[in-house]
């Protein structure tokens, strides 16, 4: 494969709703630069892009992928991405390498959603955008309700550079607005098309279109509008060039029509984005951090005449390999370079340099900065790494991922696969940043967390096809804490006789609640060595453990204090062993004789939706009981803060969905502990009790 230098690469993300036809999109274009034998389709699973069993399996993009293709000289490379709810957040690092922000929208369905959602990455990053209006074969097209909801609800400031020929079943080809010419093409999906007049009912409208594109243009540059008023209008050269600076300055954006699966309108696209599209250069530079020092900037410049410097966007697993996906942020970079872990510090050897092409790699000698890159066996790299001249270190800021929005228990269904799944779980994390895996401490369950129920079940069904674990997802158990009301002070003794030398501890504490998120205190107010010093912290260690389990619900106790006040020991008897049994005994005595309290968590939810849909979310998180703490306009969405039981947030995700017809999201973290409600107390209990995991005291 050529090497290719900085201005001769195009990085191109495309991003949507799930079902747009990006990885369409992505298949034609390879076809058509020639990087594949045939078009790929996403019914047949011979897309390059999506290559995953469980993406095929459902025909949905799961995953970031790359491939690539020439055109006109120009390397170009495309980062299809998914669209879906539960997978669209791995279009940001995509984003976050590329130069230019290829919208890709269904001519049916309009502005949805993911567009708006990708959109706002794209701000975000900084990127222009183009946008490829596709499935114009599809019925009930409509490409200006498509303009206007770009306009209105991604605003962004769309601008026709090409009109439709036919509808629906009988679009078979575009006008090229500026030239003024229709291209028609063949039915075969071939992409061949012939040059022609344009039909005699387009014209007019055509025409129309040319003058509104001229105006759009001169309008983003005062010499060019001085000219467009002396000349009542501009001509293609000074059109042609001044786009590439006013799509750069996101003044104006450049859409563009057809069908992917027909192959329709896809080498126009090509040429406007080698033509118009920014090279790597044009971003001008990274901002790094020092490794040594985080408050000093060392930004990296897109050139070859500055030392090495890449940043590691994306891993993948195909069972043999673990694959780094790298863009070249500066210098070059060849195979058998040591290099450095910016942020880890640990050196890494690039043994091999590869260009990827979804899950295949082709070997290259060298690759420049602004590319993109496919690494194997790669020591300490993770996603998000800087890997770097090991004379000139720097790490660059990886990108932020919101905390996941919805979790579930995990349990393996046989020993082996208890055994397998750490490790499987462990290269899915990988591979997909947004997961997470914990071990819950109190609930003693493995918790699996995602974006949604459909995230975490395609998941767990690529364990089981990819690794061979099986597992079952059941609701996770809330982690509840107790705590009491109230001041006692209890005795209590220890006294066992076997025979031969029997235990003896005695011990009189105060014990005290404290307030809200104080945790546990132990005061030592021992006088005259009634109980030796060697011997009160096992008091303490025997009141920590009994507290792991409450007597409320079993759930652990909390944000109290215990006074060691009094005692008794034995010369013989005593020991550490006696005084922690003791200890044990005062606190089930003090639990006895207190007022006990269930605390439930309390999470700081965030809730992202249309304004015509506030009304109802409020209402819906009010049932919750949840308490609205503000509602704030973020761009052309209201954002509702708000404090929500944990307890009540397990199925919002699906809630949420139906209340906002899909075009809601919402995060959350946990913000405190707070006493739960008699209904909830008395519904708690009777499962633990049910369970087995108390005892039903006669008087809580």
């Amino acid at each position: 494969m050529n090497v290719f230098a900085t201005p001769h690469l195009r990085n191109v993300a495309l991003v949507g709703h799930g079902h747009a036809g990006k990885t369409s999109l992505a298949a034609a274009m390879l076809y058509t630069m020639g990087a594949t034998p045939r078009l790929g389709r996403v019914a047949d699973g011979t897309t390059v892009t999506d290559f995953d069993e469980v993406a095929v399996a459902h025909q949905l993009s799961t995953h970031l992928s790359v491939a690539r293709g020439i055109w006109r000289d120009h390397k170009i490379n495309l980062l299809d991405t998914p669209g879906a709810t539960a997978f669209i957040l791995d279009s940001r690092p995509a984003l976050r390498v590329a130069e230019t922000a290829l919208l890709v929208i269904d001519a049916h369905n309009g502005v949805e959603i993911g567009t708006e959602q990708v959109r706002q990455y794209a701000a975000e990053f900084n990127l222009p955008c183009f946008v490829f209006i596709n499935k114009l074969d599809k019925e009930q097209t409509d490409v200006d309700a498509c303009l206007a909801g770009l306009t209105e609800q991604c605003d962004l400031r769309p601008v026709l550079l090409q009109l439709p020929i036919g509808v629906e079943k009988h679009f078979r080809g575009v006008v090229d607005v500026l030239r003024q010419r229709a291209l028609l093409y063949q039915p075969d999906g071939s992409g061949t098309f012939v040059e022609d007049n344009i039909p005699t009912s387009l014209v007019a409208t055509a025409a129309k279109a040319r003058e509104l594109l001229i105006e759009r243009v001169a309008e983003t540059d005062d010499h060019l509008l001085e000219a467009f008023f002396a000349n009542g209008t501009l001509t293609e050269a000074e059109v042609l060039a001044a786009l590439p600076a006013a799509i750069a300055g996101h003044l104006i954006t450049p859409v563009f029509i057809g069908s992917a699966t027909l192959n329709i309108g896809i080498a126009p696209l090509l040429d406007a984005l080698v033509a118009f599209a920014p090279s790597p250069a044009h971003v001008g530079g990274w901002l790094g951090m020092s490794p040594l020092d985080p408050d000093l900037v060392s930004p990296r410049h897109v050139t070859d005449d500055e030392p090495f410097a890449g940043y590691v966007f994306k891993t993948l697993d195909d069972q043999f390999n673990r694959i780094s996906l790298c863009k070249i942020v500066s210098g070059v970079l060849r195979p058998d370079t040591p290099v450095v872990n910016g942020g880890r510090g640990s050196l890494e050897k690039i043994a091999a340099l590869y260009a990827p092409q979804g899950k295949q790699l082709e070997k290259i000698t060298e690759a420049h900065a602004g590319d993109i890159v496919a690494l194997t066996k790669l020591k300490d790299t993770h996603t998000g790494d800087t890997l770097c001249d090991r004379g000139a270190p720097v790490r660059f800021a990886p990108v932020t991922i919101p905390e996941p929005a919805i979790a579930f228990a995990i349990e393996p269904e046989s020993r082996a696969d208890e055994d397998k799944l750490s490790s499987a779980i462990g290269k899915l994390i990988e591979q997909d940043v947004t997961l997470r895996y914990a071990r819950d401490p109190q609930t003693k369950e493995f918790i699996l967390s995602g974006c949604n129920q459909q995230h975490i079940e395609l998941t767990v069904e690529r364990l089981q096809k990819r690794y061979g674990v099986a597992v079952t997802l059941h609701a996770p158990k809330v982690a509840y804490l107790e705590t009491f009301n109230g001041r006692v002070e209890v005795h209590a003794r220890h006294k066992k006789q076997t025979g031969g030398r029997g235990q003896f501890g005695d011990c009189t504490c105060v014990f005290e609640a404290l307030p809200r998120g104080a945790g546990f205190r132990f005061v030592d107010k021992i006088v005259g060595g009634v109980i030796p010093q060697q011997f009160r912290p096992a008091v303490e260690k025997g009141i920590l453990e009994a507290a792991e389990q409450g007597a409320l619900a079993g759930y652990p106790v909390v944000d109290f204090q215990v006074e060691l006040v009094d005692g008794a020991y034995h010369s013989v008897d005593s020991d550490e062993l006696s005084f922690k049994l003791a200890g044990r005994k005062a606190f089930r005595a003090a639990m006895e004789r207190v007022k006990l309290v269930l605390l439930e968590p309390i999470m700081q939810v965030e809730v992202s939706i249309p304004a015509e849909a506030a009304g109802d979310v409020m209402s819906d998180l009010s049932t919750r009981r949840g308490r609205i703490l503000g509602i704030n306009a973020k761009g052309n969405k209201q954002a509702i803060e708000a404090h929500v039981p944990l307890g009540e947030m397990l199925s919002y995700a699906t809630a949420l969905n139906s209340l906002t017809s899909g075009r809601g999201s919402y995060g959350m973290r946990f913000a405190h502990y707070d006493e739960a409600p008699p209904h909830v107390v008395q519904r708690v209990v009777a499962e633990a009790q049910a369970a087995g995991r108390v005892r039903v005291l006669e008087e809580v």
